[in-house]
């Protein structure tokens, strides 16, 4: 296995223009991933989607990207051409949507959509690309694949589809998975599936996973290492397991924030924000 990180950010900045100027969305992100669950939270708005995004190229316009580096696999992928993005997106590193059922084209079929992603990667022919379509289906605990194969998205349920943009995305093997609030649309039950799913495959295949996520409590049992990010910036990054000891004032202010059950008549705090974290 090599080493060294997987991914090294260094100095991630994605600026939007607008009418009233400016909008800096993230300001100075540094990062390294290895073979890792690496937590980002915040706020919405405090950037976590769009860092995701720009390591992929996909900010949209009018915003731009800019950075000192970028590197995966010994690339600056800052520097990278159209073709060179098109050969590492989905196969080297995929990416999860938001609500990522609603990412499925609604005209094709499930299984058509899944073979599709396996021949535009790795050239396999069509009934190779099926069984290996089943077999993903199967990781993922899909009962009846098969069924699922034949559906439309609109025929299956939130959860089911969650996992089907899962096996979707871990189809070509990529080393990298960003996975973008995942599992924010979902019931507990199935929320504790899809995380055990992705738990499994990132062990199992020794890849590196950005969870993107607003949910503290989950990000605390399910990850590594967390960074937390406020106003664009990162302010503390924290082992996940020590996440209730973090001692930036935004962090603490998030986890104050969160209802008790041991603690019913308490009325949650405002956070209180200073002007000098924006610099911090």
């Amino acid at each position: 296995m090599a080493s060294g990180p997987l991914l090294d950010v260094r100095n991630l900045r994605v600026t939007f223009d607008t009418r009233k100027g400016p909008v800096e969305a993230v300001r100075g992100v540094s990062f390294a991933l290895g073979r890792e669950k690496l937590g980002i939270v915040g706020e919405s708005g405090s950037g976590k989607s769009q860092t995701g995004r720009s390591i992929l190229g996909l900010t949209p316009p009018p915003g731009r990207v800019e950075a000192d580096t970028v590197t995966f696999a010994g690339r600056d992928l800052t520097r990278a051409s159209a073709a060179e993005m098109r050969a590492i997106r989905g196969k080297r590193i995929s990416m999860v949507m938001q609500d990522p059922k609603f990412s499925l084209n609604p005209v094709m079929r499930v299984g058509d959509q899944i073979v599709e992603a396996f021949q535009a990667h790795d050239g396999t022919s069509p009934a190779a690309a099926r069984t290996e379509a089943l077999e993903m289906l199967k990781a993922v605990r899909i009962r009846d694949p098969e069924r699922v194969m034949r559906a439309f998205p609109h025929e299956v349920s939130g959860g089911m589809g969650q996992r089907i943009m899962i096996a979707m995305m871990l189809a070509p093997d990529p080393d990298i998975l960003i996975a973008d609030e995942p599992t924010s649309a979902l019931d507990v039950t199935v929320q504790l599936q899809v995380l055990a799913i992705l738990d499994d495959l990132v062990t199992q295949r020794g890849m590196g996973l950005i969870f993107i996520s607003h949910d503290l409590p989950l990000v605390a049992t399910f990850c590594d290492r967390v960074l937390v990010m406020y106003a664009g910036r990162i302010v503390e990054e924290v082992a996940a397991k020590d996440l209730d000891a973090a001692k930036h004032p935004y962090t603490r202010g998030l986890m104050n924030c969160l209802p008790r059950l041991d603690d019913r008549h308490r009325a949650l705090p405002v956070l209180e924000r200073d002007p000098a974290w924006l610099d911090a």
